[in-house]
């Protein structure tokens, strides 16, 4: 297993770095930098890892593990949303650690078997002050071949029960999603964001406020909309975004329907590489 040659850490962090919310009983956030991961129950008591950060975070991904469940404890299988560095940053470090499957959607595979790269960043795009920064980020695939497994094609996860993925492409081509239907729990990786991941200010100040993904490493926007639009349509009662804090009851049911009804005047840049 490798990394892209351009994997390093990234010289940016929010104030909500190293914050650990629990979101509901069995469900927890924690925040690296400015990126989130989560540590989800299955019925039995067992949980796995969903993304696994920003390089060179694996030592306190692995202790965030241990305060929660214990020393010693290991998820079942890490679950990705998709492959960008700061979901996958410490992802070998993890593997190597805990032995465990990493599962992703097959669309998303090349990217993480270093057969293809993701397109290029779009540091000019419209709106976005954190991507004229977007030219330092890591976007050469990683190799974890020997490792990674193929989502279910039947929409259930992996060691969780009562949740099921939904394809949710345009920030990358196997971007997905996991609900709980159960718990109208969302957890939509960048699919959306609750907060504005190309406000350099409001993505270090946690500024919370429903968005589209970030703009800089989104290269389909027709993808992006109807994906939005998916989301929108299972009606969550919480949900929780790679980025930001997590977002519940009529505040998100209201923001939610607002960003699938406007997305071309919300979202999606006015002018960049990928519009």
């Amino acid at each position: 297993m490798n990394y892209g040659s351009d994997y390093k850490s990234i010289p940016m962090t929010s104030i909500a770095s190293g914050h650990t919310t629990e979101v509901k009983p069995g469900v927890i956030q924690h925040t690296l930098q400015m990126v989130n991961i989560f540590l989800v129950e299955n019925i039995d008591g067992s949980f796995v890892l969903i993304d696994a950060g920003m390089p060179n975070k694996a030592q306190a991904i692995i202790e965030l593990v241990e305060e929660q469940y214990g020393k010693g404890a290991k998820p079942q299988a890490i679950l990705l949303t998709h492959g960008h560095f700061d979901h996958v940053g410490s992802i070998i470090e993890l593997i190597e650690e805990w032995h465990v499957p990493v599962y992703a959607h097959t669309l998303e595979l090349p990217y993480l078997t270093g057969v293809s790269s993701y397109p290029d960043a779009d540091p000019m795009v419209e709106g976005s002050s954190a991507g004229r920064l977007s030219f330092m980020f890591p976007k050469e695939p990683i190799d974890l071949t020997t490792h990674v497994r193929t989502l279910p094609q039947d929409g259930t996860v992996p060691y969780l029960d009562d949740y099921k993925w939904l394809h949710t492409p345009g920030h990358s081509p196997g971007h997905v999603s996991y609900y709980n239907d159960n718990a109208g729990l969302l957890i939509a990786g960048d699919a959306i964001t609750t907060t504005d991941q190309d406000s350099l200010y409001k993505a270090m100040s946690q500024k919370h406020e429903l968005n589209g993904p970030p703009r800089y490493f989104t290269p389909d926007w027709q993808a992006a909309k109807e994906s939005v639009r998916k989301l929108n349509a299972l009606q969550p009662k919480i949900t929780v975004t790679g980025h930001g804090m997590p977002m519940a009851g009529e505040v998100l049911a209201a923001d939610l329907q607002e960003l699938a009804d406007q997305f071309d005047t919300l979202a999606k840049p006015k002018h960049g590489k990928y519009v």
